[in-house]
């Protein structure tokens, strides 16, 4: 699979169609996001699995795709900094690509062509890493009391799957059932959902 198609395939901390911020000033939101406490422990947690994490894993870039972000084997992490504004949004995205590099550093066999896989991680980045969290699903025009993460997290996840060339939509609500539970519930490298 080509690398594009790869950032399609795995990308999913948001999609967009507003303009943001160029790249050098997303590179300055980057390096503040270095040193939040949940980026910071997910990059420990990485070095721990023998994954090394250099200066340049994570990167601005601009894409040609309405994402915010997305996560590339043997590239690393982008930010799409013609997609992001503000500091918050930079955090988010770093966060959740890592709990897919996280994810495809502790897993050996992980193939993100395969449709449940790919479930998994998203269902476990969307989970992890704060995407669902209820005030950012009341900025995004979604207003429900009960059940709002897990439903926000399978909207991200179908999103996000869909968009993998080698799912379809019934075969990814498919695959994102079938891994459901064992992967909502998967918190590593955190003891419980942060």
């Amino acid at each position: 699979m080509a690398e594009e198609a790869n950032l399609k395939a795995e990308s999913s901390a948001g999609f967009s169609t507003r303009s943001g911020t160029t790249v050098a000033k997303c590179q300055d939101m980057i390096r503040k996001s270095l040193r939040t406490p949940m980026v910071k422990f997910l990059l420990e947690h990485m070095e721990r699995e023998g994954c090394s994490v250099g200066d340049h894993f994570i990167k601005p870039v601009e894409c040609d795709m309405s994402i915010s972000g997305g996560y590339v084997r043997g590239g690393g992490v982008i930010v799409c900094s013609d997609q992001i504004t503000i500091q918050d949004e930079v955090n988010q995205v770093v966060i959740h690509e890592l709990i897919h590099a996280y994810d495809d550093c502790r897993a050996a066999n992980l193939d993100w062509t395969n449709c449940a896989h790919h479930a998994c991680s998203e269902i476990r980045a969307g989970h992890l890493s704060g995407d669902c969290h209820y005030k950012r699903e009341l900025l995004r025009g979604y207003a429900k009391l009960r059940g709002h993460e897990q439903d926000c997290v399978k909207r991200r996840v179908m999103k996000s799957v869909i968009a993998n060339p080698n799912c379809s939509e019934t075969t990814a609500r498919e695959a994102m059932e079938a891994v459901w539970d064992i992967c909502y519930n998967d918190t590593k490298p955190f003891d419980r959902a942060p």
